[in-house]
């Protein structure tokens, strides 16, 4: 064992990476009920919600899976003190980047969860880099 796998985390260290699977996991449902709706729940919608679900490009969905599947990984990655979660929350990061890109400039849409969604999504790159620097990881 390395003098850097030694150095314990504080205890807000645990608590961001809590919050942040938790965080991750939220996203998970939020892609696998975008990608299970059926026609039945469609239907309920306003029709602008219906018509850009059903023009979704199939890039989005994939871009989607990435962003929500990666940072639930690099959450994982930090409660295990693992250094690859910096990577990991990078490329969730960066579909995040994409996905929303796409609804703000492809679609002409955003509310105020688009901005929180990045700033969370580099915000954990950030910590992850910093937990690194710091020792926590290894």
């Amino acid at each position: 064992m390395t003098e850097l796998s030694k150095i314990k985390p504080p205890m807000w260290f645990w608590i961001v990476s809590v919050v942040a699977l938790v965080w991750n996991i939220l996203g998970i449902g939020a892609f696998f009920a975008q990608i299970s709706m059926t026609s039945e729940i469609m239907a309920n919608l306003p029709q602008e919600q219906q018509d850009i679900y059903a023009n979704l490009p199939s890039w989005y969905t994939f871009v989607f899976a990435i962003a929500v599947f990666a940072g639930t990984l690099g959450s994982m990655a930090l409660l295990l003190k693992k250094k690859w979660a910096y990577l990991i929350l990078l490329i969730g990061a960066i579909a995040v980047v994409i996905q929303m890109s796409y609804i703000v400039f492809g679609l002409n849409k955003a509310d105020v969860m688009t901005p929180i969604i990045i700033i969370v999504a580099f915000a954990l790159v950030y910590f992850s880099k910093y937990a690194t620097k710091k020792g926590w990881l290894n």
